[in-house]
């Protein structure tokens, strides 16, 4: 009996892994918003010349990230608003994390680095499909408040810890968004990293 209830959860976590994964990648798609590469002007808040200066120091930073490592391709994302870069993954060594800062710092136009980088463990299948679904489940709420322009943020989960990064157009809309990442069940922390309209470079008009 104890055996066929393991097997059971193992099933239902794998279900769960798969059925995360699946909402990631489709609201993913639909909700590329500032992160993506179907960046839409209507929506983002920042002039289309900061927008460009964001895309060209993206390409250039992550091209200098994959020259350190290819590897980092799959376990490094780094993402640049407003002149600000934000790293998020894991890395092997504390050394490394170190040495992605660095890049960070040293590409041209940066104003500022934040680092969120985690040292790698050993894999925890349990835990990874729990941090999926906790990410879907704020992706899902964020989309369904209408209140909240849920393409400007990206949303990363890492031991129940869920980072934010993106831009809002009022602090009520800022507030909003770490309220619904703190009324999901068993996450811990919420890190967020959110601009204001008001205090980018440049604004769209």
């Amino acid at each position: 009996m104890i055996i066929v209830s393991k097997l059971k959860m193992k099933n239902r976590l794998f279900l769960i892994f798969l059925i995360s994964l699946f909402l990631n990648n489709c609201v993913g798609v639909s909700s590329s918003g500032i992160f993506g590469t179907g960046v839409s002007v209507a929506i983002d808040p920042r002039s289309l010349g900061t927008q460009i200066d964001d895309s060209l120091m993206q390409k250039n930073l992550s091209a200098r990230i994959l020259l350190v490592d290819k590897n980092y391709f799959l376990t490094v994302k780094s993402k640049v608003l407003d002149g600000r870069i934000f790293l998020t993954g894991k890395v092997d060594q504390p050394e490394e994390k170190l040495k992605l800062t660095k890049i960070a710092w040293e590409t041209e136009g940066v104003r500022s680095v934040r680092n969120d980088l985690k040292i790698k463990e050993q894999f925890n299948f349990k835990q990874s499909a729990k941090d999926l679904l906790i990410t879907s489940q704020l992706r899902t709420a964020l989309i369904l408040n209408k209140n909240i322009k849920a393409t400007n943020y990206q949303i990363d989960t890492f031991k129940k810890k869920i980072y934010i990064y993106g831009i809002a157009l009022t602090e009520d809309e800022k507030n909003l968004v770490i309220t619904e990442a703190n009324e999901i069940l068993d996450v811990e922390d919420v890190i967020a990293s959110i601009l204001l309209v008001e205090n980018l470079r440049i604004q769209k008009n």
